[in-house]
């Protein structure tokens, strides 16, 4: 199941009412460059950009602020190892309660608020006939290394995150652990989402990239291009 091979006619129409709400709703900063994986191995990612220009850090919480997001600004801190978090805010309400949320880029926590906002609650609404009240997420900052590799994480540097889970108004709990090859609705409700991160964020990653990934999706602001799986 790749980003760019859904299910159905059905939910390539339903694909079109959701990206064309989230149009509606606009984002929070640009969108990202897509480029599709190749199949087999993994993808080395490119040495760690530099701290963001302070006035792009200050456009990117004006921005926040102009979409009523309610966050605290964090203070840049090098944490040793080469671990950092710089520029990193912590978001305090999106309009959409989600759980674990540490430090974060600014960009990365525009990026996941637009995505919360425009691509997961209409995706709710539209394929699973429910309200989405909680986005469960394993957390944002943490010094690690990638999973099987030395180099560092953008999780080490407060630019990943990784949802686990949704909760919706009717009670169901959605992971991505079951339900990426679960039930026909909640396969699309999970494709659909997808796709619209993969148009938001530089990298994601789900449970086709590899084991490590069989639970959650893990989105990034690393690097210049796009990385889809």
């Amino acid at each position: 199941m790749g980003t760019t091979v859904l299910r159905g006619v059905g939910l390539a129409v339903l694909l079109t009412a959701v990206m064309a709400l989230a149009a509606c709703g606009g984002d929070l900063v640009p969108r990202g460059r897509v480029a599709s994986a190749s199949k087999g191995g993994s993808k080395a990612s490119p040495a760690r950009p530099s701290a963001p220009p302070p006035l792009e850090v200050k456009q990117c919480m004006a921005k926040l602020q102009s979409q009523a997001v309610a966050f605290t600004p964090l203070p840049d801190r090098s944490f040793g190892g080469g671990c950092s978090a710089l520029g990193s805010v912590k978001l305090l309400d999106i309009g959409v309660p989600a759980t674990n949320l540490g430090a974060m880029t600014c960009n990365l926590a525009a990026n996941f608020t637009a995505w919360a906002r425009y691509g997961v609650q209409p995706a709710a609404r539209l394929i699973l006939g429910a309200e989405i009240e909680r986005i469960e997420t394993f957390g944002t900052y943490s010094c690690r290394p990638i999973a099987g590799s030395g180099k560092l994480s953008e999780h080490a540097h407060s630019n990943a995150i990784d949802v686990s889970a949704f909760v919706l108004s009717d009670g169901r709990r959605i992971t991505v652990e079951q339900g990426w090859n679960g039930d026909k609705r909640t396969r699309q409700f999970l494709e659909i989402i997808h796709a619209s991160a993969c148009k938001r964020f530089n990298t994601v990653l789900s449970p086709d990239y590899n084991a490590a990934h069989h639970d959650h999706l893990h989105f990034d602001m690393g690097g210049k291009g796009g990385f889809c799986r």
